[in-house]
């Protein structure tokens, strides 16, 4: 039995075996997760219905699981309104940098050999997928036993 409410095993020994700079996609139900994902990430899907999960529920267990450095977010082209998805996670990530990207710039970051991780989600917002950045531990949060 674990301490943490993280219980996701593909998710946890996934993130096991990710270091400082993996990165990790959280993917809305309309990404193309089978074409625009790294090689080497482990994909589990959490789509099990249309909005169960969504992507802010998954970040909300994943930031009480792990520090993020940075993130990064696909856009729509410009002239759009930014999407209600896109300030959900920015105020969920404050204060860490959230960089906006491009629909096919973020493909391309998604598919880098650093993406660790990438979790599907039901979310039926558009925009909603994010690329985060796992940071380091600060001082203090390890325990020498």
């Amino acid at each position: 039995m674990l301490l943490t409410e993280l219980l996701h095993p593909g998710i946890l020994e996934a993130l096991a075996g990710a270091g400082h700079g993996a990165r990790v996609l959280l993917a809305d139900g309309h990404y193309p997760a089978s074409t625009a994902t790294g090689e080497r990430a482990r994909t589990v899907h959490l789509n099990l219905a249309p909005g169960l999960l969504d992507v802010s529920t998954v970040l909300d267990v994943l930031l009480r699981s792990l520090p993020v450095e940075s993130a990064q977010v696909m856009v729509p082209p410009q002239g759009e309104p930014e999407p209600l998805a896109i300030a959900a996670h920015r105020a969920r990530l404050n204060p860490v940098p959230v960089e906006a990207l491009g629909r096919f710039e973020f493909y391309d970051a998604a598919r880098s050999p650093d993406l660790a991780l990438a979790i599907v989600t039901a979310d039926i917002r558009t925009y909603a997928n994010l690329l985060l950045t796992i940071g380091v531990r600060t001082e203090g949060t390890l325990t020498p036993r």
